[in-house]
């Protein structure tokens, strides 16, 4: 039943083209969202429902259309399910005040660090330090958000 009603919370939030009830709905699917963090419409949270907390967005975390954050992968029915090294269970965190950009992926066991920016389209496959700015596939980095001050 607590699957049912994660898989619920995760259709609603994907369509629901209000920002508030968005938030509470993905809330209550089990994704960790911290204050003042702003998660669009169309993004994907992809743990196999667990609802464990594998997916972590910090304070003030901006995430545009389209995203998706992977924390569960596996072969579903091809005979590659038979081999454990395929099944990947992990965790995403996104760190306060970072900037996740439309259709950007990010994959299991990745941190996003505090302020970095991850650029349209980009597919994260390692960590991002903090403050860094990447972009392409794989994400790599082509800045730091450092270079203008950000006043507080």
């Amino acid at each position: 039943m607590k699957r049912i009603f994660i898989v619920c919370c995760r259709i609603m939030a994907f369509h629901c083209p209000f920002p508030g009830p968005r938030l509470v709905l993905l809330r209550l699917s089990g994704v960790g969202i911290g204050r003042d963090t702003f998660v669009n419409m169309n993004v994907f949270f992809i743990d196999n429902y667990r609802g464990s907390g594998s997916i972590e967005l910090g304070e003030r975390v901006a995430v545009a259309p389209g995203a998706m954050f992977i924390a569960d992968s596996d072969p579903n029915n091809s005979k590659l399910n038979r081999l454990p090294r395929f099944h990947i269970r992990g965790k995403v965190t996104v760190k306060e005040d970072a900037w996740i950009g439309a259709n950007a992926i990010i994959l299991p066991n990745i941190t996003v660090g505090q302020s970095a920016v991850v650029g349209a389209g980009a597919i994260v496959t390692k960590s991002v330090d903090d403050y860094a700015i990447v972009v392409g596939n794989p994400a790599r980095k082509v800045g730091d958000v450092r270079v203008e001050k950000i006043d507080s």
